[in-house]
């Protein structure tokens, strides 16, 4: 009769607050804890920066899952269509598929941190030998007892919360809000550039699909991108109207941080 395999253990950060709120949380309550973190050769120098702080915390080695395809050769593939919301291909390819990879058909408990606060179900597989834990929602833990966890720790929140980016994934992620693409064109014009130069006319039908509904060319001129900092200032100041001020760290960098929960790439949302 064979043995059965052991279970493994497996926590998939994402490089935002609440995977590496979860990773501090459990480090000394699971044992042989696996730590792994999808790059798609596409991340912001803020969350790999920060992983590389959760590493020095945590005294061990956050794996690197990757695919053989880069995000560019699977765009080729596509025929130069960019994903979206409706061809949302990017998660498929170089999240989900590199995860359920590492696993493989071992059993395993895969810890995800959607907290008690949330109202979401996140990325579950159905691959039967993956099980999903809430260790956040179990315990009761919100939004401030995430950030509670994140300061006591010394990590504080991911840095690029600083500047105004309010979840970790790809630079030029489809789901930012357009004060967010002002805020990336303020802070990295080359990685802008970058996302400026995808927008052209793909090979199947000769159309050009951009990341948003305007292109990235006409954002980011000057008079544009005052228009969207005054009309996200107008909103701010009627939310705190309606709510009363927030606190600091709900602010950080003049952009409130959202957790309004989205159909966006469901592993980065961790």
């Amino acid at each position: 009769m064979d043995e059965e395999k052991p279970v493994r253990h497996i926590l998939s950060l994402s490089g935002g607050k609440d995977s590496t709120a979860l990773a501090i949380y459990l480090r000394d309550r699971v044992e042989n804890m696996e730590y792994i973190f999808h790059d798609t050769g596409k991340e912001l120098p803020d969350t790999l920066e920060y992983i590389e702080r959760l590493e020095s915390y945590l005294g061990t080695k956050v794996v690197r899952t990757t695919t053989r395809e880069t995000f560019d050769d699977i765009l080729r593939s596509k025929g130069g269509m960019l994903p979206s919301g409706r061809r949302r291909w990017c998660t498929d390819y170089l999240k989900l598929k590199p995860f359920e990879n590492y696993i493989g058909d071992e059993p395993c408990v895969n810890y995800v941190g959607i907290r008690a606060d949330e109202d979401r179900v996140g990325y579950i597989s159905h691959k039967p030998n993956i099980k999903a834990v809430f260790p956040f929602r179990e315990d009761g833990i919100d939004y401030d007892g995430v950030v509670r966890i994140l300061e006591e720790a010394g990590l504080g929140m991911p840095p690029y919360t600083e500047w105004g980016r309010t979840r970790s994934g790809c630079f030029f992620c489809f789901y930012q809000q357009k004060i967010e693409w002002v805020r990336l064109k303020q802070n990295f014009p080359e990685l802008y550039d970058e996302a400026k130069a995808y927008e052209k006319p793909n090979r199947v039908n000769g159309q050009v699909f951009y990341w948003t509904d305007e292109p990235l060319e006409d954002l980011e001129q000057p008079e544009r991108m005052e228009s969207i900092e005054d009309n996200w200032n107008k909103m701010r100041e009627r939310k705190k109207a309606r709510r009363g001020n927030q606190p600091l760290v709900k602010t950080l960098g003049g952009l409130e941080i959202d957790d309004t929960p989205r159909d966006g790439c469901l592993i980065c949302q961790l």
